[in-house]
């Protein structure tokens, strides 16, 4: 039987954590009072879309599996794959453990699975942030690619420049957004980011397809 938020959610009787979650509550209650009528519902929904699991994993399989040739590229996007399936597990993981209830103000969310009911942390922020970080790991083989692509030297230089950046504002953007479509609290979200961060750290130093790759041989 699927798990359901509480009308109370299980937080310790602590009183500083209870008053970070009070602050918490307030201040992404407003944000999203301020902003939600202001911005188009149609660009907060696209970001939404462009940082969902459901939309991320097919892309990224259906160009693994229509790349026959190992390249460089394949290496990026196995590596890419394993940080994103740490990232599942580690924010359903999560998101079990804590059991934070979402907004009460969330409206029209399609869950996919029942960790979905509970908020902390973010997964849409986790995953950008991992994409952002990945992205500015591995940029100098980003660049490579480009560089085999255009043969272009400096367009490849300007590419992978402004294609970081890009990467890091959407993230960016896609995480804020969570607040304001009434989503997440912000603690959610800074905690999704951070999640984030650290699995693009573990992914390049440990979790990669190079060392995966040696230990089960």
């Amino acid at each position: 039987m699927e798990s359901k938020p509480s009308a109370v959610p299980p937080y310790p009787t602590d009183t500083l954590h209870r008053r970070l979650i009070n602050l918490d509550t307030a201040v992404s209650l407003h944000l999203y009072t301020v902003f939600h009528p202001v911005l188009p519902f149609s660009l907060l929904k696209c970001l939404e879309l462009s940082g969902d699991g459901r939309l991320f994993f097919p892309i990224t399989l259906s160009i693994l599996f229509f790349n026959t040739t190992p390249t460089a590229a394949t290496l990026l996007l196995l590596n890419l794959l394993i940080g994103s399936l740490l990232d599942l597990l580690l924010i359903g993981l999560i998101k079990h453990l804590v059991q934070r209830p979402r907004p009460l103000y969330n409206k029209n969310m399609f869950l996919s699975f029942a960790v979905d009911h509970w908020s902390f942390p973010s997964g849409h922020s986790s995953r950008v942030s991992f994409i952002a970080t990945f992205s500015s790991i591995y940029s100098d083989q980003i660049a490579e690619f480009w560089l085999l692509k255009l043969g272009n030297l400096d367009a490849e230089s300007w590419i992978v420049e402004h294609f970081v950046l890009m990467v890091g504002l959407w993230a960016a953007a896609t995480s804020v957004s969570r607040v304001l479509l009434g989503r997440h609290f912000m603690l959610d979200v800074v905690a999704g980011a951070l999640l984030g961060i650290l699995e693009g750290l573990l992914v390049f130093r440990v979790f990669n397809f190079e060392n995966l790759s040696f230990w089960f041989r």
